[in-house]
């Protein structure tokens, strides 16, 4: 433990490992659900509540983790998340009745949506400027990878005897072994300070745990106090237009775009599922390689920029080739997102899946491979999963081939640039805009807005369908994320290369952050004034 080279692979290990848990067990159940309404002899209600369940425990984890966060520090919030998912796990794996799959769902979304969050808080805070926005959005990447990972092991596990309390028992083990990194890390900030020499910590951050410090409590979010006002509207305006510029419903059509495209039946499934899946992973890793080069505001700009030009596209697409959708027997609230939550993650939702058990990315029921004669089991993580079937015995015509062509890029942009901007972005600037004292509890009543608005947004999208049509939506949603576009410039910092003592600094003097996005070379000058003169 005592040498760099190990401080900083263990730092990303717990933030991948942190987000493989995450993204496993958002998808987890699309692969689980059909064998479970076999054993069980699940209705589409009780599906549906199953797949709300893990929903509920992860809004009361954004309710109440702040406070445990801030209270325990992150570290053991951290290995008490992993304890709690293990017993989540256990329940599953071992149930019996549908009350024991309900209580462990509801533990295990809220174990990894505490994890998330302090996960996040805890790699940012350990990290020095350079490496923070790589750490933090390698746990996005984690999300991903963990969505891919979970189809891989239902598909390998669909056939065989209980296989879905195998599918429920494997997420333990990425958290395991996340907790076995912990142990090696500092406990936080202050345990930072001894081990300077390890990881290129943020210079003062130690120093604001002092009981000297300003003290703030959580109706201080809302007060003009150090521009805290201000931080909470940038916190705000980021979860809330990540969830209303539409991604998870957006997705619900992925299935019926690459139908349209020549791929059919499960092909199409497995398509939207897995390709769309490795387009996010590699727009992700892309991110990463972007975030401290280009900077934080450019990658949500340029994302929110692409999201509005592909999602228009589509909408404008559907004029001329309608997409036809019914709902199916689902029609539930988005059980596994975050976001990406961290996150979303934001993983792509209602990725359409095939009948056997191919997860569904993270945070929506799957969408699954339409077809009039198989009536799909209600994915695991889609808000609203829907049942998208093209119009009956319609099959492209040669005049629309460039058209559906058209949509599947379209699709491709708007999977890629949420993956560059507010995927990974989101979490990352809310992990560094508040000060240490609040962080948890900020970051946690943000990310409850996250989970608020990503619930109103699948619930109402079948109603927003019927009452202006889905080209119509689609433009909506393009219409947000110009608005969208409009709020970063104005409102959004870059807080490239400045540690998280600067960054406070900077909106303690400005309330309209937008100025010291331009004056961030200044802050970096008078930063290296400060270690010459340390070092002299």
């Amino acid at each position: 433990m005592g040498r760099p080279s190990l401080l900083l692979p263990l730092c990303a290990s717990v933030s991948l490992l942190g987000g493989l848990t995450f993204g496993y067990e958002l998808a987890v159940i699309s692969g689980a659900l059909l064998p479970l309404q076999l054993d069980f002899g699940l209705s589409c209600s009780q599906q549906e509540l199953l797949v709300g369940s893990l929903l509920v425990g992860a809004l009361l984890a954004s309710l109440v983790g702040g406070c445990l966060i801030d209270h325990y520090g992150r570290k053991q919030a951290i290995l008490g998340s992993n304890l709690v998912l293990l017993a989540g796990s256990l329940s599953l794996g071992l149930a019996s009745s549908l009350a024991w799959l309900l209580l462990g769902r509801s533990v295990a979304g809220f174990a990894i949506s505490l994890s998330s969050m302090a996960c996040c808080i805890h790699v940012s805070e350990l990290a020095g400027p350079r490496q923070r926005g790589v750490l933090v959005a390698l746990y996005e990447a984690g999300i991903t990878v963990g969505v891919l990972l979970s189809y891989a092991l239902n598909y390998a596990l669909a056939g065989a005897p209980g296989g879905w309390r195998h599918m429920f028992g494997w997420a333990a083990a990425p958290a395991l072994l996340q907790s076995l990194s912990l142990l090696f890390l500092p406990a936080g900030t202050v345990g930072a300070a001894g081990h300077k020499d390890l990881i290129p910590l943020q210079g003062g951050e130690a120093t604001k745990l002092d009981p000297g410090r300003p003290r703030y409590t959580f109706v201080d979010l809302f007060r003009a106090r150090d521009n805290m006002r201000g931080r909470t509207i940038v916190g705000l305006g980021l979860v809330l237009f990540q969830q209303l510029t539409g991604q998870p419903n957006v997705l619900a059509y992925a299935s019926t775009i690459f139908r349209s495209v020549g791929f059919q039946g499960g092909s199409s499934a497995v398509l939207a599922s897995v390709g769309l899946g490795a387009v996010k992973v590699a727009a992700t890793l892309m991110a990463m390689g972007l975030v401290e080069r280009a900077g934080r505001r450019a990658l949500l700009l340029a994302g929110c920029a692409l999201m509005a030009l592909s999602v228009s596209g589509l909408g404008l697409v559907s004029f001329a080739v309608p997409l036809h959708s019914g709902p199916a027997c689902l029609a539930m609230p988005n059980a596994t997102r975050l976001s990406g939550l961290p996150g979303d993650s934001s993983l792509p939702r209602g990725l359409a899946q095939p009948l056997l058990p191919t997860t569904d990315q993270s945070p929506r029921p799957p969408v699954l491979s339409a077809s009039e004669k198989t009536r799909p089991p209600p994915g695991a993580e889609d808000p609203t999963a829907l049942s998208l079937t093209p119009p009956a015995g319609l099959s492209p015509a040669p005049e629309h081939a460039l058209l559906h062509w058209t949509a599947l890029v379209c699709m491709m942009v708007f999977v890629s640039a949420f993956s560059i901007g507010f995927g990974p972005v989101t979490w990352l600037v809310l992990s560094e805009i508040y000060p240490v004292e609040i962080r948890g509890r900020a970051f946690a009543f943000c990310n409850s807005f996250n989970w608020a608005a990503n619930l109103f947004i699948s619930l109402s999208f079948l109603d927003l369908i019927g009452a202006i049509g889905l080209s119509w939506t689609f433009l909506l949603y393009g219409l947000t994320a110009v608005f969208s576009l409009g709020f970063i410039y104005l409102f959004v910092p870059e807080t490239k290369g400045q540690s998280l003592a600067d960054i406070d600094q900077q909106f303690q003097k400005k309330w309209f952050p937008l100025s010291f996005g331009h004056r961030q070379s200044l802050a970096g000058i008078q930063y290296s004034r400060i270690e010459v003169s340390a070092a002299s």
